[in-house]
């Protein structure tokens, strides 16, 4: 059946061919061979998430579900913190719409209607909203409904109801923002809420039980029957998300009725002035430079510490990179606060902050290699000049380093006072950590591609996923180190074998 151009479903096409497309070739470096490869490895991962769920909630199965205050407690505040994440995501990906895609000159100059666009565009990012928390939520869902009946299939309706309210609010809060300090301060502004949105609850949960309970764990906190004693009576709609999620079916159609309905009339009131929030978005892109009549004296130096200080000098200048850095540098706070509070106790007490800067290195090395490697905007002026191709890999490299060395120093020398040997292991496998994600992004440059300058903080999804599981596996190999298991073992294999994959299926480079 042909579509008539224009209408909603022809955009909706429109959008998921292009979503398709662009998916399969980030994940797959452009090479189709690869996708069985990429198949095979999704599906070892999601078996082993399926594992381990019901690991986790067999023994809590077996003592039988019920909607108490402290089930309820426990459910509202996981889904809180996966509520967080997705409100996070869904301000990221809203302003994209307005200023990460090039067809909008052309779509906007055709006969075709903005507003039907601009809803289209909402809907696709509801459904990026809905996916990777549904993804990384199923494994929990599905074992709950396998062990304790199929009423918890109804948790992905919640799912998707919390993904309609996220990028309702999302889509408000740009607006505001659009409104309040113009185009050209809201992409950058946008993205540092959706960071300390992102990271905000989870942090305060972390510290409440830090200074309550001495630990990190959220989830803990929950559980605590102090927690529970002041919770709201079960007629509170506070509990109907979680109420949803167990299968009271009202609950769920209230759910689903609220954020549909909140969706809709978002979307109706953003749509008419998408044109011309995206007309200006544009054009806030060629803003006047500032002039700078200050003569600097030459600073004499090798080629390489020539290089280095360019790319701190452009770190430091470029405009994305606070919101960048700024959940990965937020989650490290937790951390110095339990180094604050347990200054001087027992080693032992210091075993859990080994993962956490293990992974916040990682992750922080990515992001910033990435800007480094990627996103270098006169690649053609530093490859001709008479440096090697090396030497600006190696300068680009100590670099990003350097800067990881400098954010982690002050709690890795705090560390070392208390407990010298976790100071050591934390310090070897957080260079460990940010050594892979500087090889994944390595192997994953797009020097070449020009049309990635304009979003350079959107890395390949390929390279983000292997970055993601290559830190998360030195993480827990640095812990199972720092607790003296043999188990280590089997983790430094995985973190290895993540990343021999990563290079099997990084885009070939000349």
């Amino acid at each position: 059946m042909r579509l008539a151009p224009g209408s909603v479903v022809w955009f909706a096409r429109h959008e998921l061919t292009l979503g398709w497309r662009d998916w399969v070739a980030m994940m797959t470096g452009r090479q189709h061979n690869r996708s069985i490869v990429l198949t095979i490895f999704i599906a070892i991962v999601m078996v082993l998430l399926h594992l381990m769920a019901f690991g986790l909630v067999s023994p809590w199965t077996a003592q039988g579900i019920s909607p108490t205050p402290a089930t309820l407690t426990m459910l509202t505040g996981t889904g809180l913190l996966f509520w967080t994440v997705m409100l996070s995501q869904a301000l990221e990906a809203v302003t994209r719409v307005y200023y990460g895609r090039s067809d909008l000159d052309l779509v906007l100059s055709s006969p075709a209607s903005a507003p039907r666009l601009f809803v289209v565009r909402t809907g696709a990012v509801t459904l990026t909203s809905i996916l990777l928390p549904g993804l990384l939520a199923s494994p929990m869902v599905n074992m709950l409904a396998y062990l304790d009946g199929a009423h918890w299939l109804s948790a992905y309706g919640v799912i998707g109801a919390l993904g309609a309210i996220s990028t309702a609010l999302a889509l408000l809060v740009t607006l505001a923002l659009f409104r309040l300090v113009g185009p050209k301060r809201t992409r950058l502004i946008a993205q540092i809420v959706a960071a300390i949105v992102g990271a905000g609850f989870a942090i305060g949960v972390q510290a409440a039980a830090i200074l309550h309970y001495g630990n990190m764990s959220r989830f803990a906190l929950f559980q605590k029957d102090e927690l529970v004693t002041f919770a709201p009576a079960p007629e509170s709609p506070l509990w109907l998300p979680a109420k949803a999620a167990m299968g009271d079916l009202p609950a769920l159609l209230i759910m689903i009725a609220v954020a549909a309905g909140l969706l809709s009339a978002t979307a109706f009131l953003a749509a008419p002035s998408y044109g011309r929030h995206a007309t200006a978005a544009a054009g806030a892109s060629y803003a006047r430079p500032r002039r700078f009549d200050a003569i600097r004296p030459f600073r004499s130096g090798s080629p390489r510490q020539a290089l280095r200080r360019k790319e701190w000098r452009l770190l430091q200048r470029d405009p994305w990179l606070l919101s960048q850095t700024l959940m990965q540098i937020l989650y490290l706070l937790p951390p110095a606060l339990l180094l604050w509070l347990n200054f001087g106790a027992e080693a032992g007490a210091f075993v859990v902050l080994v993962p956490v800067l293990v992974m916040a290195a990682g992750q922080l090395a990515g992001g910033l290699a990435w800007l480094a490697i990627s996103g270098e905007d006169a690649h053609d002026l530093v490859a001709t000049s008479p440096v090697t191709p090396r030497t600006i890999l190696v300068a680009k490299i100590e670099a990003v380093l350097a800067v990881i060395a400098i954010v982690l120093a002050p709690l890795l020398l705090l560390l070392a006072f208390s407990a010298p040997q976790m100071a050591l292991i934390t310090t070897i496998f957080a260079a460990i950590s940010a050594g892979s994600a500087t090889a994944i992004q390595l192997w994953f440059r797009v020097v070449s591609k020009r049309s990635m300058f304009r979003r350079r903080q959107v890395a390949s999804r390929a390279a983000t996923l292997s970055e993601a599981f290559s830190s998360i596996m030195w993480a827990g190999t640095g812990a199972l180190v720092a607790a003296g298991s043999w188990l280590a073992i089997a983790s430094a294999i995985a973190a290895i074998g993540t990343l021999g994959l990563a290079k099997l299926i990084s885009p070939d480079h000349s």
